[in-house]
């Protein structure tokens, strides 16, 4: 029986006219909506519980920021960093990441719907016990993320360094890899049912028969 396509990410509705700002208030819980950031630096910002919709990010840096339970809703966000950001527990529906650095950032037990990444760096990034539905990844560095119990409904990885990542727990629903390195992937078992190219299945022959329990010989 042949598997459906991941259904592809809805774009975030980002209203024509967006409010440019320069820098934000310190009101706890921040809430924004219909804005525009660029080219400013939030690095180490500690607003929990943070409320972004309806707005683009451009070049903002938010290394080391803590977002723990944000909710981002129809957001753009292109180019800077979220490096080692907090972003746990935290709400995500219909936002595009694209070249932006997210090496070791936080979203595990966080709800990622209608979500894309493209370009971007998430090595070493924290999905542990996260639901991603309808998310694509293209053209991500992954290596060595944790996808530990993660559930991933509708996601595609297309042209992704998977290296090392961790898949233990995690499940896979109408979900597909094309083009993705998959060299030392723990629990690569946990990849039963998704879809691949032939090629990509024979590309990554040592990983799969290692899945089943074949031994390779000579």
């Amino acid at each position: 029986m042949t598997s459906k396509e991941p259904l592809a990410p809805a774009p975030p509705d980002l209203p024509e006219d967006l409010e440019s700002l320069a820098q934000v208030s310190n009101d706890r819980p921040l809430e924004l909506s219909g804005c525009s950031l660029a080219n400013v630096s939030f690095s180490d910002l500690d607003t929990p519980g943070l409320k972004l919709v309806d707005s683009r990010l451009s070049e903002v840096d938010l290394t080391g920021a803590h977002l723990r339970g944000a909710t981002l809703r129809d957001v753009a966000v292109v180019g800077g960093s979220w490096a080692n950001a907090t972003v746990d527990s935290a709400n995500l529906k219909r936002v595009a990441f694209e070249n932006v650095r997210l090496t070791g950032a936080a979203l595990s037990a966080t709800s990622l719907e209608d979500v894309s990444f493209k370009s971007c760096h998430l090595g070493l990034a924290n999905l542990r016990f996260s639901e991603l539905t309808a998310v694509r990844f293209e053209a991500c560095r992954l290596e060595e993320a944790d996808f530990y119990d993660a559930k991933l409904t509708s996601v595609l990885f297309q042209d992704c360094d998977l290296t090392q990542v961790n898949l233990a727990g995690a499940t896979f629903k109408r979900s597909e890899l094309r083009g993705c390195r998959l060299a030392g992937v723990g629990n690569p078992e946990r990849l039963r049912g998704v879809r691949m190219p032939l090629a990509d299945v024979v590309q990554a022959a040592d990983v799969l028969a290692a899945a089943v329990g074949i031994e390779i010989v000579e």
